[in-house]
């Protein structure tokens, strides 16, 4: 017996580097609306909502749709190409899988941008339920999709785990009341996810899947 039924994984920063893609259009976008972002971090906004991430250089409510409408027509035209699977991701799915934990995604980007990159990057057969964020307002942050990944029938009865590698995913998972694992090859590190206790933080995807698949009598620590 193992410890969890299910697992719910972030994508970006956990299963794809997307880096390239994502720092490449809001470039882009930031650019094409005169905002200077040469000396910004833009890695910070790798994870988060779009919303909340223009919404620091926007104060107009429209001024913010219209980047974040910019920014996926962008995203979809290139920058969804413009990434990697990270090592041992697809070997970690599917030995999870053949242990028979239910697999689903919980990402802030919208179901439909992320299910087309998933099916690119050959991920998408290992998920029985694609979650994601809503086009519009109504489910745009990581707690709000985590519950309705939660929702679904075939998570229902199940202990979960969420996994991902930035504070969203960590506080997301403890909105829910949901364990959360971190992965720290990602792009928030070991200071920005410790402050939320996750019971185990890997450092690749093999002790990631080393851990979840240990017996529950069986002790096994970061």
């Amino acid at each position: 017996m193992l410890h969890y039924d299910a697992i719910l994984f972030d994508v970006d920063g956990t299963l794809i580097d997307s880096a390239p893609g994502i720092l490449n259009t809001l470039e882009e976008v930031f650019s094409s609306m005169g905002v200077d972002v040469a000396r910004s971090d833009l890695g910070r906004y790798i994870g988060p909502p779009l919303r909340k991430s223009f919404g620091e250089h926007f104060s107009d409510p429209a001024k913010i749709e219209e980047a974040t409408k910019r920014y996926r027509v962008s995203y979809a035209a290139k920058g969804c190409h413009e990434g990697d699977v990270y090592p041992g991701v697809v070997e970690m799915l599917g030995r999870l899988k053949a242990a028979g934990l239910t697999l689903c995604t919980a990402t802030c980007k919208p179901t439909d941008v992320v299910r087309p990159i998933l099916e690119e990057q050959g991920l998408a057969p290992y998920f029985s339920f694609v979650g994601g964020a809503s086009m519009d307002e109504s489910r745009d942050n990581k707690t709000d999709v985590i519950r309705h990944v939660l929702a679904q029938p075939v998570m229902q009865g199940k202990r979960v785990l969420m996994v991902g590698d930035r504070r969203d995913d960590m506080q997301g998972a403890v909105n829910c009341g949901l364990d959360a694992a971190a992965v720290l090859y990602g792009y928030g590190g070991r200071e920005e996810v410790a402050p939320f206790a996750p019971v185990f933080m890997a450092a690749d995807c093999k002790e990631l899947t080393d851990w979840v698949l240990r017996p529950v009598d069986e002790p096994f620590h970061s």
